[in-house]
C-alpha cells in the first residue's frame, strides 16, 4: 500500500532538488575560494584567478564550469579574455524559497 504524500513535503522536495546544483557546486573547497575571491575582486579572468590559488588553470577552468552551470556565474568577453564574475541572485532566490517552504512544512 502506497502513503500519500503531504503536498508540502511535495514541493520541499522539488525545491531541494532544485538546489542541488548550488550544494554540490558549493561543496567544494577551491570553488568555495573561488567565490570568496570573486566576493573580493568582482571580476577575474582564469590567469588571474590561477595567481590567487594553488591549482592550474585547466583545474580552476573546471571549477568555473561548475560554478557557471549551477547558475552562480557569468561570463563575459572582454578583448581576448573571458572574465567571470559571480551572478547570485538566482541561487539565492532558489535557497530563500527551500527554505520558506521547510518553514512552513514544519509548522
Amino acid at each position: 500500500m502506497r502513503r500519500h504524500q503531504d503536498p508540502g513535503l511535495r514541493k520541499v522536495q522539488a525545491a531541494f532538488r532544485r538546489c542541488a546544483p548550488l550544494f554540490q557546486a558549493l561543496g567544494d573547497p577551491h570553488r568555495q575560494s573561488i567565490v570568496l575571491l570573486l566576493t573580493e575582486r568582482e571580476r577575474l579572468n582564469v590567469g588571474q584567478i590561477a595567481e590567487a590559488m594553488p591549482l592550474s588553470r585547466p583545474a580552476i577552468s573546471h571549477h568555473l564550469k561548475v560554478l557557471r552551470q549551477a547558475g552562480l556565474l557569468t561570463v563575459s568577453r572582454e578583448s581576448r579574455e573571458n572574465v567571470h564574475a559571480l551572478s547570485l541572485d538566482r541561487g539565492l532566490a532558489e535557497l530563500r524559497r527551500l527554505v520558506e517552504l521547510a518553514e512552513s512544512s514544519c509548522t
